[in-house]
This record gives structure tokens, C-alpha cells and sequence, in this order.
């Protein structure tokens, strides 16, 4: 039979950059007895996304965020919406360019990620914010062959 559950993850980002939810995803799946499945989770925010990226070597995220500031450069005259900075357009735009959800299957009671991959919340304002992630795990327990 199938199972689902819907849980929510809370954190405090501190500034632009990303931060790794992995171990609190697996805890989740863990806690719901689930071993094969599909965990979908959704940052509920415009000026933030969900990435699924290397975990080994920091620089790769360093990298990144290097490549998206001279992608989309804060303070670019062309943003008329500054409302709340000049972060403000180009956090809604480095948003739009990623993803604000991932989907990851569940297989043996644990997230289906490659050895170097991690799922991070990828913060795009340059001040810190409390984000919300609302993760949905749908599967089956092992006595539900």
C-alpha cells in the first residue's frame, strides 16, 4: 500500500549561498519507514531555490555562486523591482533560472543520490532569511510488496 507523508523544513540562511538539507531529508524518509519511494520537496520562496550539487569539494558551490553574480549582477540598472534592495530582482531571477523544487527516489530507505551529490537550499538574497521547505514522501514499506 502506498504511504505518503508531508513534512516541512524550517531554517535560518545567514547570507547568500548554499545550505545542505541532505541529513534532514534522510531523516525524514528514515522516520516514515518508507524504502522505495519518491521524495519531492519545494522551497516556498521567490528569492531562493533547490539544487542538487557536489557535496565533496566546496568549491563547486563557490564556483557558482561566482558564475551566477556575473550572470546576474546585483544592483543591474536593468531590474526596475528593487523594493527590498538591489538583491531583490536578481534573487527572483537567479531563482527562476534554477529550480525552487527537486525530486529524488527513495530506494532502500534512503535517497537515490549519486556519492558526491547533495540537495542544498540555494539562498539568493544576500542577507540571511527563514525559509520554509515542504517535502512530500510518497512509497512503500517493506511489508507492502
Amino acid at each position: 500500500m502506498l504511504e505518503q507523508v508531508i513534512k516541512n523544513i524550517s531554517l535560518r540562511t545567514s547570507k547568500r549561498g548554499f545550505y545542505e538539507i541532505t541529513p534532514k531529508l534522510e531523516q525524514l524518509v528514515g522516520e516514515t519507514g518508507i524504502e522505495r519511494g519518491l521524495v519531492t520537496a519545494l522551497v516556498r520562496h521567490t528569492s531562493a531555490s533547490l539544487v542538487i550539487q557536489e557535496n565533496a569539494d566546496p568549491e563547486v558551490r563557490r564556483d557558482l555562486e561566482r558564475f551566477f553574480s556575473r550572470l546576474v549582477p546585483d544592483g543591474d540598472p536593468i531590474f526596475r523591482h528593487t523594493i527590498e534592495g538591489t538583491d531583490d530582482m536578481p534573487a527572483h531571477v537567479r531563482s527562476a533560472l534554477t529550480s525552487p523544487q527537486v525530486s529524488i527516489p527513495v530506494s532502500g530507505g534512503r535517497l537515490a543520490l549519486g556519492t558526491w551529490q547533495g540537495v542544498y537550499v540555494y539562498e539568493h538574497r544576500t542577507d540571511g532569511q527563514y525559509r520554509n521547505i515542504v517535502v512530500h514522501i510518497l512509497g512503500e514499506q517493506d511489508g507492502d510488496k
